[in-house]
């Protein structure tokens, strides 16, 4: 028989009972092998069935599940009750976001800039498809993979400090996106990018501050991306002064 037990205690916001969220409690049994996520399932299942938050694929992969756990941005189905255990674990919405309803947040923010930086192959011109694939050596691949692992799980806008002072910034993990279509061969959207992400609310207002790299889950490290999509912009800005036809040879 199970006797230990942890406290956890989630943040209610039912806007059309409350004005401002307030936090709640539950005593559940504790398992070695639980993550928050198990716990917030097993909450919903056999203690409170009110209670909102997302979650999907419990496997690391869909990003749905991110939530603050302790302060820190995590996705709950990566983060143990072992290593919280017997403290009491404190489970609250993703920082810098709308709240919609408990642990639910508002993405329409984050998507939107997404959607800004065009994060898909742009071409031209598409080839006929008679002519076959768009293919790449190892070493194009590898120039733009570890940017391409990002989840949209948005932990790095909640991690990052300067989307918390300043809204208009378009965050991390849009401008890793950007950086990966631009570092690959088959695209050529960089110059449709690039009004985006040198703009005033893009790359520049980043202090190179590190967080959203630290809270990653899968190692993306955006705030490299940022960086050398600075040395990018800048270069290709001294070609334009430089170079005829805007830089190009």
């Amino acid at each position: 028989m199970n006797n230990r037990k942890m406290t956890i205690t989630v943040t209610r916001y039912r806007p059309e009972q409350e004005d401002e969220p307030t936090e709640q409690s539950y005593d559940i049994d504790y398992h070695d092998d639980w993550v928050v996520l198990d716990a917030l399932n097993h909450i919903k299942d056999r203690i409170d069935g009110t209670l909102s938050y997302r979650w999907s694929c419990r496997m690391g992969v869909c990003g749905s599940c991110g939530m603050m756990v302790n302060g820190e941005p995590k996705l709950t189905c990566a983060a143990f009750l072992r290593d919280y255990y017997p403290d009491e674990i404190k489970v609250q919405p993703l920082l810098n976001f709308p709240i919609v309803r408990d642990l639910v947040i508002d993405m329409t923010d984050f998507m939107e800039k997404l959607s800004a930086v065009k994060p898909w192959i742009v071409r031209e011109e598409e080839k006929p498809v008679e002519e076959g694939e768009y293919l790449q050596t190892p070493d194009q691949l590898k120039a733009y993979k570890q940017f391409s692992m990002c989840i949209n799980c948005m932990l790095c806008y909640a991690a990052c400090p300067v989307y918390g002072r300043e809204p208009e910034f378009i965050g991390p993990a849009a401008i890793a996106l950007a950086h990966r279509y631009n570092m690959d061969s088959r695209d050529e959207g960089r110059d449709a990018r690039r009004d985006v992400i040198a703009s005033s609310e893009g790359i520049w207002e980043c202090t190179y501050i590190g967080e959203c790299s630290e809270v990653c889950p899968k190692d993306v490290d955006p705030a490299a991306a940022i960086q050398r999509t600075k040395v990018a912009t800048t270069t290709d800005w001294f070609k334009s002064l430089l170079l005829p036809r805007g830089g190009k040879t």
